[in-house]
């Protein structure tokens, strides 16, 4: 990958372009970068720092989204992000916004009364991003995933139980669910079932 690969992938990024590089492909991009900018000449290493500088950009300015545990205007960023569009629905003890995107992803985000999304649920032809519904429990969803899929072996749904964080996450190609809920932040009376 050269210098203008990146600066090409980095431009695309900016725009908007949902292909920006998750998990294995954005190491191999570091991989790549690091690769190219080996050479220790001055030429070499005063490009070594733009690409660093360029790449350092792109990481502070890609658009934050929000969703579990956050206020709930993240319903909003997460319906420009997925392009789709969005149902409320009112009911005693929270209120649903389901988003329907164009891929055919459903995001249903459970918000209490005080304003804060406790819940998300999701089905479609394949996985949601993730980083996005997630928000802040992100990184705990990502480690316990990776725990336990270094802890068994073949194709099982997923199910983290952890003080502070719920995800159960199944399927097969074209067919995917789930759910995710932070069970302190569950409103009076409704359980964790009505998460779906």
């Amino acid at each position: 990958m050269s210098f203008f690969s990146v600066t090409a992938f980095s431009a695309n990024a900016l725009r908007g372009n949902r292909n920006v590089p998750r998990g294995n492909e954005r190491r191999m991009l570091q991989c790549h970068i690091q690769s190219y900018t080996g050479a220790t000449s001055g030429a070499a290493k005063s490009g070594r720092w733009a690409v660093i500088l360029y790449v350092a950009m792109l990481t502070i300015s890609l658009p934050a989204f929000a969703g579990l545990g956050e206020d709930v205007s993240s319903v909003q960023a997460d319906q420009a992000h997925m392009q789709g569009s969005l149902r409320t629905t009112q009911t005693q003890a929270y209120t649903l916004h389901e988003i329907q995107a164009p891929s055919g992803i459903v995001v249903r985000e459970f918000v209490s009364p005080t304003g804060k999304v406790f819940g998300v649920a999701w089905q479609g032809p394949w996985p949601p991003d993730m980083r996005q519904i997630l928000a802040g429990y992100f990184g705990q969803y990502q480690q316990a995933a990776q725990a336990q899929v270094n802890s068994h072996a073949g194709r099982k749904p997923l199910v983290i139980d952890q003080p502070g964080l719920v995800v159960q996450s199944g399927g097969h190609m074209r067919s995917f669910t789930g759910r995710a809920y932070i069970p302190e932040m569950l409103p009076q009376g409704v359980s964790a079932e009505a998460i779906r």
